[in-house]
């Protein structure tokens, strides 16, 4: 700034004024400014802004990977709400790297980062989530991890399993599986629990329906499918109850595979409404949740952790919507 104000022959509080339009500059010197800042090729350092407005510069986001769409969906979000304050989001996927959870706490701790937003997605990782809240806030999405008193943007899981479980038992079905994620995630316990609901409300033996324990990858789906369809056919659930798309979409390839028609032969319902579960054959039934809206509403409640905002959003948990497709319908042998 120095450089500039002697170019263009003013004071450094006047390029001040000009480059943050925080002051009066009359048009002769505002110009000189401008042409100083273009003939200089001068680019503000936002770090040192900030620190002296203290204000945020730079978040970090930690997400298990990218090629779940629901994970990329939450990261737009998080992007979407840090370029309105011009502020530089640090993405960190530790799960797609072969490198310990240590080294990326190490790594982001080294970025001098004001927050993290953090979606666990896959397991929690408690070391890493503690060194993060040790050095700034930290808030967490889709995701509550017990024994961390941190704010988290949620969905209501629990009422969208029971509504999908609830919308398959209606279509007549009484032997179904359900193939979960990770126990230690709450997302996955949230899921279970409101298919449980569903299944006690609708009068069957809960102890009846296996559930199959995945890692909400698509491996997983295809490996539990296959586990919960290779008996005879008599015995074998007529519908599966997937806790994400990824392992849904699983169950249907491994269908697909066997030679099992869906839904004719077994129903599948996911959970998350990913962009391709429309696009699929057959189309996937499953639960909608805002991934977006859920990524801008962390970033937006880390910022104001940071005293970057003068309103407090809404902590509630967003609202689910259970998407009706083609992948349920009615077993046939009740038809």
């Amino acid at each position: 700034m120095k450089d500039v104000a002697k170019h263009a022959d003013v004071s450094v509080s006047t390029v001040s004024y000009v480059l943050n339009n925080s002051g009066p500059v009359g048009a002769s010197r505002r110009a000189r400014v401008i042409e100083a800042v273009r003939a200089l090729d001068y680019t503000p350092n936002e770090s040192a802004r900030n620190l002296k407005r203290r204000s945020a510069s730079t978040i970090g986001l930690v997400v298990p990977d990218l090629a779940n769409q629901f994970f990329a969906l939450v990261t737009e979000g998080v992007e979407r709400a840090a370029a309105e304050r011009d502020v530089l989001v640090v993405l960190c996927a530790p799960e797609a790297t072969e490198r310990p959870i240590s080294h990326h706490a190490k790594l982001l701790r080294s970025q001098r980062l004001d927050g993290v937003v953090y979606l666990s997605g896959i397991g929690t990782s408690p070391s890493l989530i503690l060194e993060l809240a040790q050095s700034g806030p930290v808030v967490l999405v889709d995701e509550r991890i017990s024994g961390f008193d941190l704010p988290a943007v949620v969905s209501d899981g629990r009422l969208g399993a029971r509504e999908v479980a609830s919308y398959v038992l209606g279509k007549g079905h009484k032997r179904l599986a359900i193939i979960g994620g990770p126990e230690a995630l709450w997302t996955a316990e949230q899921r279970l629990a409101g298919y449980r609901e569903a299944i006690a409300a609708a009068g069957l033996d809960r102890e009846a329906v296996p559930e199959l324990v995945g890692d909400y990858r698509m491996e997983s789906g295809f490996s539990l499918a296959q586990q919960a369809l290779s008996v005879p056919p008599k015995q074998r659930p007529t519908a599966l109850l997937c806790a994400n798309d990824l392992m849904a979409i699983g169950a249907l390839e491994y269908c697909k595979s066997a030679g099992i028609r869906v839904p004719e032969d077994v129903s599948i319902a996911g959970f998350d409404d990913v962009p391709i579960a429309s696009l699929l054959t057959p189309r996937l039934t499953t639960v909608s949740q805002p991934a977006r809206e859920m990524g801008y509403q962390a970033a937006t409640v880390l910022f104001e952790m940071l005293g970057e905002e003068n309103n407090q959003p809404a902590h509630e948990p967003f609202p689910v919507t259970l998407q009706i497709r083609d992948s349920v319908a009615a077993p046939t042998s009740e038809k």
